[in-house]
Parts: C-alpha cells; sequence; structure tokens
C-alpha cells in the first residue's frame, strides 16, 4: 500500500500507539490501514458415494481438481459463500451444508471453511471458472492433480471418517514446506 484511501496522501509502515504489529498508516489524517486474512468458503459436495470435484479453468493452477471454493464476499455468510461458489464453479445447487473443516493458511494469510453439503440431483455441468466437473469416489479421485494442499487436507480427512461413519470438524494450519505442505492438526 501507498496511499491513503480516505485522503489519497502517502502512507508509511509502522506500529501505531496502542497496536504491536506494524501498519499502513496515514500522517496526514491519522487512519491506520489494517490488512486482514481473506477467507475462503468451499463445499464438499456429496452424491451418492462420490464427491464433486472441479477441473480449474483459471489461475492458480489451472487444469488441476479442486473442491468448489472461493473468497467470501462483504455482506455474505460462510454458508452463503460456499453455496454460491458451488453454483458458479460447478452450475450445482447443494443443501444441508455443515462446516467440517476450518484450515489456516497463514503464508498467504488465508482462512479456508470447508463444508459438506449434498448435491441436489446429483446434477452439476462445468461453470466459468471450471473446464470439467466429475463425481469421484476415493478411489477415482486424482489425487496428483490436485490444486492445492488444504483440498488434499480436507479430502484426506473426509474419506478416513467415511470410513469410520464419524464426520467430526477438522482444524488445523497448513504451513509450505520446500516442496511440499506440513499440516498441524488440532482436531
Amino acid at each position: 500500500m501507498k496511499f491513503c484511501s480516505q485522503c489519497g496522501a502517502p502512507v508509511i509502515l509502522r506500529i501505531p500507539t496502542g497496536d504491536n504489529r506494524p501498519r499502513h498508516v496515514c500522517e496526514s489524517c491519522n487512519t491506520v490501514h489494517y490488512q486482514n486474512p481473506k477467507i475462503v468458503a468451499g463445499c464438499i459436495p456429496e452424491w451418492e458415494g462420490r464427491v464433486l470435484l472441479c477441473r480449474r479453468a483459471i489461475e492458480p493452477r489451472y487444469g488441476l481438481w479442486t473442491l468448489p471454493a472461493g473468497f467470501m464476499e462483504n455482506h455474505e455468510s460462510a454458508v452463503a459463500a460456499a453455496t454460491r461458489e458451488t453454483l458458479e464453479e460447478a452450475n450445482a445447487v447443494v443443501e444441508n451444508l455443515s462446516l467440517y473443516g476450518l484450515y489456516s493458511l497463514i503464508h498467504v494469510s488465508q482462512v479456508y471453511l470447508m463444508f459438506r453439503g449434498l448435491l441436489k440431483d446429483g446434477q452439476a455441468s462445468s461453470g466459468e471458472e471450471s473446464l470439467e466437473v466429475g463425481l469421484f469416489t476415493e478411489a477415482e479421485i486424482p489425487w496428483d492433480e490436485i490444486a492445492f494442499a488444504v483440498v488434499r487436507e480436507t479430502l484426506q480427512q473426509y474419506f478416513a471418517d467415511r470410513q469410520t461413519g464419524a464426520f467430526t470438524l477438522h482444524v488445523g494450519d497448513i504451513f509450505p514446506e520446500a516442496e511440499h505442505f506440513r499440516v498441524h492438526r488440532y482436531s
């Protein structure tokens, strides 16, 4: 950030009085510009023992597979965001959403809220952000072509829970480690 969105004057990076982190501060109007993590809401759409995945038609990770997910909009609930993203990316309607995973990606300042939901009528097709969509069993998932570590972690937890028949809330942090990712699970 170089300029104040309130008055247009240049900003500097400093720790404001009473704070403990560097922030962009306007020395002209004294506005402190807080930058906070982005929230991503996504869904595991379920249909007859399979999950819906989307093959990305956009960067990052063009051509790889993911669960439908995206950034929340202002004035939108997390459930509404997960529902909207599923509709946008897979032309799919999901119902009965329940929170399944909460993951912090500290290195990119994102928090993922992943929900389980029932795919209405098993219907889905490619949206503008997807090259194709498909319903997959665990054995059919293209594991080597999963776009994001958080999606891989969510799917692995999901299939492990499905084997036990007990779906619990999963909380964790995902850290980059060289060419792989490390997950710290809290649950």
